[in-house]
């Protein structure tokens, strides 16, 4: 407050209050820009920075492997392994379309050095609006990824292929994994969206075909213009009409399909080879190669819901058969059976009702989202929509009600074309997962699915609620030793495990450097497939150019890859290792828990970070909470809005709390050097610290400092602050480092840089909100402040992509 009426007193003209809130509007719009342009300079030195071809590239990893003699191993890995990117529409990066184009455009100017191109386009971002005026709808958040899809990925996944094909494979590769798969949440991830429908989804499946359809278009429009020869020109020209009638009168031509298309691009090559000496064979394959990859689907659509739901779902669905004087599908008294009573019920149902026997709400909508699927499927191909998420999932009997409304829907068994998959959020979650799949697995009805499903199980573990529930340190060794449990139930039983990571930008969530931890799981862990949500400004820093999107999928497969290629030279966990684990991981939990259960924690977030302002910032299509209660419960909060909040006051509590008292008990028992000695030998350990450093980096108690004073909530400040302190010096002390991210120079300049862009905003966010809280602030200027408040909020979380 001091320093604002300092800097108008010093510096302006301005008088009244009114002018100076237009003021510090200007300041948050020329704050944002100043963010993009960040943005656009660190896009353009990509390639300067980072060594495309150095460690965790494919081709070192290449290189790599014929030095150890396992040129063959490599190649066995490669036919079955592959990495699953799905990209989710949570609200952690709030670009619009427009504004990512100008990005991209700008970074090429920069990398160019042509100044006067980069000159009009700071006067375009200049006019371009960064905030929506409504709240998006799903659709709206779907069309905003597919510009990643068609602009970036569509062209990244492409060479990697390429480079595995021909230069891996020596062009002999003739299977049929794509190393890279796309998953797509935007208008299937109905948890707590009320949204998101089936009309929905097939709008977003036609989309999704329709733009990659137009991809295909423009690459064989480019084609043409090559393959110029005898007959070769004619299959061409059939092949660009055919696509053209697709993308612009869907509904009046037939639909072409993976197989119309790659029969075709076959014939073409064919006679390329046979009769046209293979000129431009490169460029056919590869299009054969992304028509492999993407088919018609572009990316696969998974649908995900709450598992309480579910079983409202099937008590209403009940109800209005019983209405209409059917018979009833479950007994009066289900809610009060047994979880094996309820499965017996469960397992013999099956039907094909039409939900429009229900009212609107809910339950019709979950009917009509699993007959979109089926729709879907015939539009697309199975690869189209093939995964059903059930959060929030505590039993085996969530599981078997899923399975049952597909089977009321007319899914029959010997064809039931979708994966089940389970999320396992809170750490009790985690440690009931083992006797769930356990029970799954020798269930005979769900044995039967697993047949149909090639005795293939996917399971999600979601670091982000599980970092919400039980702290950082804690939520990560869960998700370890769930993996690992998983694992070896799974094996038991001769199934395949493949794991889904929900993760998030920060660390805090399951972000930060992420290929580190799967290239650090060892051989207790299934390592089939590497599965990860990518998200908000995640998505932008990976994925914003194809050079950095190609890097960073490289990356992650690289990662997979080598884990198992040389798992034999890596330090694998040790039971004392386990021990020290364990230990840090509960008595971080205890110490965030006590601090969780502080009667004052929620309300002191309220009051100092734009918590209560999500939900007014129009910047996603979902609720910031969970059900449709009044009140603020802990329980019924996202993850994305409670750490958001945090990353905005500076503090980062999600990405440390508990670490430093860990590491002092240790240290006081006597076991400070085993633990060091642990951070060298496992790079686990040493990625969650480095990670738990680049939450600290970015935290800055200066910001919140007068929350000192206050009477009522400084002492929370001082109880995180010492706990912060604590952390810093410890984590310094275990890495033998004089500075936090010492070993990661150019992401520490980064987020130096980016805080001090943003630190302007940041003192205008701190100051509307204390405005707000002011008794005599007259109630038109509180709307003025809020909406300060929120629009602050879109470059402070822009500045945060390097948390990727």
């Amino acid at each position: 407050m001091e320093i604002i009426d300092h800097f108008f007193e010093q510096h302006t003209n301005a008088k009244t209050q009114a002018e100076k809130v237009e003021r510090l509007f200007k300041f948050a719009q020329y704050v944002e820009r100043q963010v993009v342009l960040f943005d656009a300079i660190e896009d353009a030195a990509f390639t300067t920075v980072n060594n495309m071809d150095g460690a965790g590239s494919l081709k070192s990893l290449y290189n790599e492997a014929a030095f150890a003699g396992k040129t063959q191993a490599l190649k066995n890995k490669l036919r079955r392994f592959r990495v699953r990117v799905v990209l989710t529409a949570h609200p952690t990066q709030f670009y619009p379309g427009s504004v990512l184009g100008i990005i991209h455009d700008m970074n090429e100017a920069i990398s160019k050095n042509d100044f006067h191109t980069i000159n009009l386009y700071i006067q375009q971002l200049g006019i371009t609006p960064f905030f929506n005026k409504k709240q998006p709808t799903p659709f709206d958040e779907a069309v905003n990824l597919m510009w990643y899809l068609e602009n970036i990925l569509y062209h990244s996944i492409g060479n990697i292929y390429n480079f595995i094909q021909r230069e891996i494979f020596d062009n002999q590769f003739d299977g049929d994994n794509p190393f890279i798969e796309l998953g797509f949440w935007p208008g299937g991830d109905r948890d707590g969206n009320p949204y998101v429908n089936g009309a929905t989804t097939l709008k977003v499946a036609q989309a999704l075909r329709s733009a990659i359809i137009v991809c295909y278009y423009r690459d064989v429009r480019k084609l043409k213009r090559r393959l110029t020869f005898s007959g070769v020109d004619t299959m061409m020209h059939n092949l660009e009409e055919q696509l053209y009638e697709n993308v612009f009168r869907p509904h009046v031509n037939n639909r072409i399909s993976k197989e119309d298309l790659l029969q075709q691009l076959g014939n073409i090559r064919s006679l390329l080879v046979t009769n046209h000496h293979s000129l431009y064979l490169q460029r056919i394959d590869s299009l054969i190669h992304k028509v492999k990859i993407f088919g018609t689907h572009f990316a696969a659509l998974d649908i995900r819901q709450d598992s309480r739901v579910h079983t409202q779902v099937l008590l209403e669905l009940n109800t209005a058969l019983q209405s209409n004087g059917k018979a009833s599908i479950l007994p009066d008294n289900y809610t009060s059976l047994s979880d094996d009573e309820k499965i017996a019920c469960l397992s013999s149902l099956e039907n094909n009702i039409d939900p429009v026997i229900l009212p609107e709400g809910i339950a019709k909508e979950t009917l009509e989202s699993i007959y979109a699927i089926h729709a879907v499927q015939n539009m697309n191909g199975e690869a189209g929509c093939h995964r059903y998420i059930i959060s929030n999932c505590q039993k085996a009997v969530n599981v078997i009600e899923v399975y049952a409304l597909f089977r009321l829907c007319g899914w029959k068994t010997d064809n039931f074309t979708v994966d089940i998959i389970p999320l396992f959020e809170t750490i009790d979650d985690l440690q009931e997962a083992e006797n769930i799949m356990e029970f799954l697995y020798t269930l005979p009805l769900y044995k039967r699915h697993l047949l149909q499903r090639q005795y293939q199980q996917t399971m999600m573990l979601g670091f982000s609620d599980g970092t919400k529930d039980g702290g950082y340190l804690q939520a990560n060794w869960s998700i370890y030793t769930a993996k690992e449990n998983l694992t070896a139930i799974s094996r038991k039983y001769d199934i395949k495990a493949k794991f889904f990571d929900g993760r998030g930008g920060p660390p805090s969530r399951g972000g930060g450097k992420t290929n580190k931890f799967y290239a650090s799981l060892g051989n207790s862990i299934e390592n089939e497939e590497i599965q990860l949500t990518v998200q908000g400004q995640t998505i932008t820093s990976n994925f914003g150019t194809i050079q950095s999107s190609q890097y960073n999928l490289e990356q992650l497969l690289s990662a997979g890859l080598s884990n198992e290629l040389f798992s034999d030279i890596r330090m694998q966990l040790s039971e004392h290792d386990r021990f020290l684990m364990e230990e840090l991981g509960k008595i971080s939990y205890e110490a965030y828990q006590s601090f969780k259960s502080h009667p004052l924690f929620l309300s002191y977030l309220q009051q100092f970070s734009p918590l209560n302002y999500y939900s007014k910032s129009n910047i996603a299509s979902r609720p910031s909470k969970r059900g449709s209660s009044g009140g603020l419960r802990f329980e019924d909060l996202r993850a994305v809005p409670f750490v958001g909040s945090w990353s905005q006051l500076k503090q980062n509590v999600p990405g440390y709390f508990g670490v430093g008292t860990a590491l002092q008990q240790m240290k006081e028992r006597g076991l400070w050097e085993d633990v060091k000695a642990m951070f060298r030998n496992l790079l686990f350990f040493r990625t969650l610290i480095d990670n738990s450093m680049m939450s600290m980096l970015k935290s800055s108690f200066a910001l919140t400092q007068y929350i000192k004073d206050d009477p009522q909530y400084g002492a929370i400040w001082e109880l995180i602050k010492k706990e912060f302190d604590l952390t810093y010096q410890l984590v310094l002390e275990l890495s033998d480092s004089t500075e936090l991210m010492q070993d990661d120079k150019t992401g520490s300049a980064s987020i130096q840089m980016r805080d001090k862009i943003v630190l302007p905003l940041l003192t205008i966010q701190q100051y509307a909100m204390h405005q707000l809280h002011k008794e005599d602030t007259p109630p038109e200027m509180k709307v003025v402040y809020e909406k300060l408040v929120t629009r602050s909020m879109f470059g402070i979380i822009n500045a945060a992509r390097n948390s990727a």
